[in-house]
């Protein structure tokens, strides 16, 4: 069985090529929940749905999320009410795009959820209607929420940072609330206790693969598994290809380079595999205490990322 902690399009696509590799049914992926927000009363979980869609082959390959052939009548309809919705009402609210085969997802999460459903039982069942075959469970079944710490202003809210504000905006601090006093929902331990490999995909190490350590009891079992656990970097060339991974290293005192991500994942993986146009910095990275592995990392379809899951599990192995 391979678990694999996972959170943004980056590490959906990586999981998409994964259940190529191996059977879906071994795989496990443990989803980052720290971005999950309540719009208009509904519970939105981006990172599951992203990884479920991708999982399902129904996700937009433009975007990376959300529904191919999407419609967006709600929100064109709720748009209307803009201009009359009163200061401070979250109401007319549109910039987090909710497309219409979309809502239907998070119409039937929040429904189960209010009828006492945790919310890894209520993905296992919306995995099951899209016909994915790999595991997919949430951090935690407890409430967390990612914190922006934006210079100027304050906190603010993951999605008031990453879409409203187009991730534009300074951070000097990253926190996740409720995450001392959250539990790993029911298997993330198990899974990472008897897995034959644990990768940590190629997620941004601060807000997607962060919350997911930030869980009580789940560092605790990587560090003990470390030896498994290959890690992918999403720095390419010191820039991220998608989102603001690099930026946000840089701003909270890291270096924006595959040997800043070496430094924040020594204490739980052995091993980093890097883009080949790093492999100037393999040295480094090993100076770092993991073991480095090169190869191409960049996902432009799904046979690339087919061959980059089969370098994680099988020529990315510790020397035997």
């Amino acid at each position: 069985m391979i678990a694999a902690l996972a959170g943004g399009v980056g590490a959906a696509r990586f999981l998409r090529g994964l259940v190529e590799t191996v059977d879906p049914s071994e795989v496990v992926a443990v989803v980052n929940t720290g971005d999950d927000v309540v719009l208009h009363g509904l519970h939105v979980s981006p990172d599951l749905d992203t990884v479920t869609y991708t999982l399902a082959g129904a996700v937009d390959p433009d975007q990376g999320w959300g529904l191919a052939g999407e419609t967006w009548a709600a929100m064109e309809g709720l748009e209307r009410y803009g201009s009359s919705s009163p200061t401070g009402s979250a109401a007319g609210l549109t910039w987090f795009r909710l497309g219409d085969r979309d809502l239907g997802t998070h119409l039937y999460r929040t429904q189960r959820l209010r009828e006492g459903a945790s919310l890894s039982r209520v993905t296992a069942e919306v995995g099951v209607a899209w016909g994915v075959g790999a595991r997919i469970l949430p951090m935690t079944d407890d409430p967390v929420e990612t914190r922006m710490d934006v210079v100027g202003e304050g906190e603010v809210g993951f999605q008031e940072y990453f879409v409203h504000r187009h991730h534009s905006v300074t951070v000097r601090g990253v926190r996740v609330s409720g995450a001392g006093e959250a539990r790993p929902a029911p298997g993330v331990l198990e899974a990472l206790g008897s897995a034959r490999r644990i990768v940590v995909c190629p997620s941004n190490p601060i807000v997607s693969i962060g919350p997911i350590r930030a869980v009580p009891g789940i560092e605790a079992a990587l560090v003990a598994r470390r030896a498994d656990v290959v890690a992918v970097s999403p720095i390419v060339a010191g820039v991220a290809l998608r989102g603001p991974a690099a930026r946000l290293l840089a701003e909270l005192g890291h270096e924006a380079s595959v040997v800043g991500v070496a430094r924040l994942y020594a204490p739980v993986a052995a091993t980093l595999v890097v883009d080949r146009v790093d492999a100037v910095l393999a040295a480094a990275v090993e100076a770092e205490g993991l073991r480095c592995v090169v190869t191409d990392t960049v996902m432009h379809s799904v046979p690339r990322a087919v061959a980059l899951a089969r370098v994680v599990v099988d020529g990315a192995a510790p020397p035997g």
